[in-house]
């Protein structure tokens, strides 16, 4: 069985649960580090292994581009290209038919690019995107979706969810005639609607996939209009196959989710966060440049055990974020990507000791941050 539950808080949805893959075993609830075109930035891939990534994320529409399927086929998986021997996900493109939306036009048979790179103009469909993915050797694939910009009227999440099951249907078609050793998620849509969500699972759900994410949320609306939408959805996901929120990650947004039954997480705010210098501890976020930090000869946190933590203070870290030094953005990721590690393995642990509330309670009164 590709994703077994292990354990459940009989206080609310939260879960821990098994995934297996032919690249090994993944514990959930559990966050991806975002490596988009091959790399997690700043990171090495020792650095990841060694701060306790399990998977990590990839992006198919990047990796189309630069460096390209000629260059990584060779290699026979993306897993060698960039020398991570874990399970790897990539997502399908469909955000970038949102983020980069005037260089995109969709239609029924998939979405024509003008790439950001160059303004060379290629047509990516949803058998296209699978091929791509299949070539890259991801152990979980992605099908390709989409999603109205926030806010959108009803009638635009609807036409987008209608595109996402149409471009489902013929992914996971594909999915099966090419490939019989990964696995496959379809992403839910349907904007803030509830029906329409429950709409676009009941088709999903059809077309038996192994494993279902939650699209088109943390892309502009409220935090109220988030767990709105989030919070009615989650007892309509199987139990038996793993639930993904898709780039939601903030440490308030993944415990909401986690004790909504949700399985996976990724988001790009540890890293990006990092770079730009802040920096996410027990006591909530700190900005890394404020002038308070500036003779500070304490850690970071000093509940946290990463490198960073354990060898240097703030007033170092402030004075290389200052001089834009190199070592800023690898120390500070380097912290950023343990916190949020370290993170879910404390949350199965509260899961396993049926205490995820008070876990959840006890952080969320601790962090306060500058």
């Amino acid at each position: 069985m590709f994703f077994t539950q292990t354990s459940r808080d009989g206080r609310c949805q939260a879960r821990t649960g098994r995934i297996e893959t032919k690249k090994g075993g993944i514990d959930t609830p559990v966050f991806m580090p975002v490596g988009t075109a091959g790399t997690v930035k700043a990171l090495t891939p020792r650095q990841l292994d060694e701060a306790g990534a399990q998977i990590i994320l990839a992006n198919t529409y990047h990796l189309f581009l630069r460096p390209g399927t000629d260059v990584i086929k060779p290699f026979g998986s993306l897993h060698r290209f960039m020398a991570w021997d874990k399970p790897i996900l990539t997502d399908s493109g469909g955000f970038q038919v949102f983020s980069l939306r005037a260089n995109a036009r969709v239609d029924d048979r998939g979405v024509r690019f003008k790439s950001h790179l160059d303004g060379s103009s290629f047509f990516l469909t949803p058998e296209a995107v699978v091929d791509v993915q299949n070539i890259l050797d991801s152990d979980i694939q992605m099908v390709l979706d989409h999603f109205a910009p926030y806010p959108a009227s009803r009638a635009q999440d609807e036409k987008a969810m209608r595109l996402t099951s149409h471009w489902a249907m013929r992914a996971r078609e594909h999915f099966i005639k090419t490939n019989q050793h990964n696995f496959q998620f379809a992403i839910i849509q349907g904007g803030l609607h509830a029906d329409l969500r429950e709409k676009s699972l009941q088709e999903l759900q059809a077309m038996d996939f192994d494993g279902f994410a939650i699209g088109g949320l943390s892309v502009g609306e409220s935090r109220r209009e988030f767990q709105q939408a989030l919070q009615p959805l989650a007892p309509l996901l199987s139990a038996g196959k793993p639930r993904y929120l898709m780039g939601s990650g903030t440490p308030e947004d993944i415990l909401f989710a986690v004790e909504n039954g949700v399985d996976m997480f990724d988001c790009v705010l540890p890293s990006r966060n990092a770079r730009n210098g802040t920096l996410f501890t027990s006591r909530g976020r700190v900005r890394i440049k404020n002038e308070k930090y500036r003779f500070a000869d304490q850690p970071l946190d000093g509940a946290c055990s990463c490198y960073t933590c354990l060898h240097f203070s703030r007033a170092y870290l402030r004075h290389l974020f200052q001089a834009r030094e190199i070592l800023a953005s690898i120390l500070n990721t380097i912290h950023n990507i343990h916190f949020y590690l370290d993170f879910m393995t404390k949350i199965r642990y509260a899961i396993h000791s049926n205490k995820f509330i008070e876990f959840k309670e006890n952080f969320l009164a601790l962090y306060k941050g500058d």
